[in-house]
């Protein structure tokens, strides 16, 4: 088996409370990646949120964060897992003549992980009760684990 390929999404190069964990999540990919346990990553930065019916969205960068969310969002279905504490909707208007409006939030970190093109895994979700973050992926990774099995976590919840 080939070993994954991982896109790391981020709001900023150098978000305010967040840069150490986020430096140190770069670090272990580059190491990983050194080790050949990962193919290779990609840094994708994608703000901090959206508008699905901004003239932003309909761009080339726009069209791929949404795109990349709704692949999410499927995966998630598909695995039973929630990306909704991460991943939030927002409506505003309408206010008289208006037009709704809805934005997506993003996360400040995301973690997505394809198998031979396929995506496996996004992290953060969660799976019942159990929140796993980018860097429990991380950190599986760098076991040489896979990233754990959500499918079990999710069927213990009753």
């Amino acid at each position: 088996m080939t070993p994954p390929s991982l896109e790391l999404f981020v709001r900023s190069l150098h978000p305010q409370g967040a840069h150490q964990r986020q430096e140190a999540i770069l670090e272990r990919l580059e190491q990983l990646e050194g080790d050949d346990e990962i193919e290779s990553f990609s840094v994708v930065v994608w703000g901090d949120q959206i508008s699905r019916e901004s003239v932003a969205a309909r761009s080339l960068k726009g069209r791929y964060v949404l795109n990349r969310v709704a692949e999410f969002q499927q995966w998630a279905l598909s695995t039973n897992v929630s990306l909704d504490s991460f991943y939030q909707t927002r409506s505003s208007g309408p206010e008289s003549d208006v037009e709704t409006e809805t934005t997506i939030v993003l996360p400040v970190m995301g973690l997505a992980e394809y198998q031979d093109g396929e995506l496996v895994q996004v992290s953060p979700c969660t799976a019942g009760e159990t929140v796993h973050t980018v860097q429990d992926h991380v950190d599986a990774l760098a076991a040489g684990d896979r990233p754990v099995d959500l499918q079990d976590a999710s069927a213990q919840v009753v």
